[in-house]
């Protein structure tokens, strides 16, 4: 019989208490032994069987705990996720990866010289709506795709007062939201020759970026990522152009809003809608497309096996370091305000 992986999450704000705590324990394979937590009593509501733990020295100097996974502020990350490797944990960290390459550079070979498992959860890339898309590239049925743009827009005109919308390291937009676009696109089309970004700030109040729009040049394919905080509506999620035919798809994924509702994966009333999506061709009508069904559990699955040896690291520290590379480009893009090659390694 095979043994538990047992599991302790450090912090529990949104990404804690939203999306891994729940993906975690409905995972088998995966126990949830230990929570660190600034805020014990919130925990206790929640998770009234887990342990909650007082500090991370705590958490990787039990022998009991063979994953770490780290979803505190992104200014944490390396760190924490030195020290658990370090300490002989397999480690999970939340998106971003690091503040930059450099260090996601670092973590990788850390990993690589514990003989560890570290992986980054690009949960994203289990959206039903990217699923579907990726099916439909793969397939060859827009032909040579020459144009994709990947829409994730919210509207909260109102600063909130919380880490992600303050001034300070890995804060802002594209570091919450770019992470999740990027991968997608470096996934479908690979390594761009040239980006070019703008990131700026449009509420009243702002302190960290709230917009971005990025462009990856490729030999003939343009890729647009573009994100904001202040889009009441209208919006696709993604608009690829092909020489064959065109995909239009509208909407989320509606597994965050299922998780934010307090209900857990695989529990009665769970049961996330698909998105809309049409497929245009050549003096054709148009045709809905079938949506997949998303399933975040498949990357817990995954990580569980790859620590027992059974399967491939679900978002490799190369995958990770090579992101890393790509947002620290468009950083550099937006301050200087030009086109930034990208001719092997940033």
């Amino acid at each position: 019989m095979t043994l538990p992986i047992h599991v302790a999450l450090i912090g529990y704000g949104m990404a804690g208490k939203v999306f891994h705590a729940p993906l975690i324990q409905a995972v088998p394979g995966l126990h949830l032994v230990t929570i660190q937590s600034s805020q014990p009593a919130k925990v206790r509501a929640d998770w009234p069987e887990v342990w909650v733990s007082a500090t991370f020295e705590e958490v990787i100097s039990s022998p009991l705990i063979d994953l770490v996974v780290i979803a505190t502020p992104n200014s944490t990350h390396f760190e924490l996720a030195r020290r658990a490797l370090e300490a002989g944990k397999h480690v999970v960290v939340d998106k971003p990866f690091t503040l930059n390459a450099h260090q996601a550079r670092t973590l990788a070979e850390l990993a690589e010289a514990q003989g560890r498992v570290l992986s980054v959860f690009q949960n994203r890339r289990w959206d039903g709506d990217f699923l579907t898309l990726r099916k439909i590239v793969e397939a060859g049925t827009l032909g040579e795709v020459v144009y994709f743009e990947s829409h994730f827009d919210r509207y909260r005109r109102e600063v909130q007062n919380r880490w992600r919308e303050q001034a300070g390291p890995g804060s802002g937009i594209w570091y919450d939201l770019g992470p999740h676009l990027a991968d997608q696109a470096l996934l479908l089309f690979g390594w761009p020759e040239a980006i070019f970004a703008d990131i700026g700030m449009q509420r009243q109040g702002a302190q960290a970026p709230d917009y971005f729009h990025v462009l990856l040049r490729y030999s003939r394919l343009r890729v647009v990522l573009h994100a904001s905080a202040l889009v009441p509506g209208g919006s696709p999620r993604f608009v690829i152009h092909g020489t064959q035919g065109s995909l239009v798809q509208y909407g989320l994924d509606t597994q965050e809003k299922a998780l934010k509702d307090g209900l857990r994966p695989g529990a009665p009333g769970w049961k996330p809608e698909g998105s809309e999506a049409w497929l245009y061709r050549p003096e054709q009508a148009p045709e809905p497309v079938f949506v997949e069904v998303g399933d975040y559990r498949r990357y817990y699955e995954s990580v569980r096996d790859a620590i027992r040896g059974q399967g491939p690291n679900p978002v490799p520290p190369e995958q990770a370091v090579r992101l890393m590379e790509l947002l620290d480009a468009a950083h550099k893009s937006a301050l200087e305000r030009r086109e930034i090659a990208l001719e092997g390694q940033v």
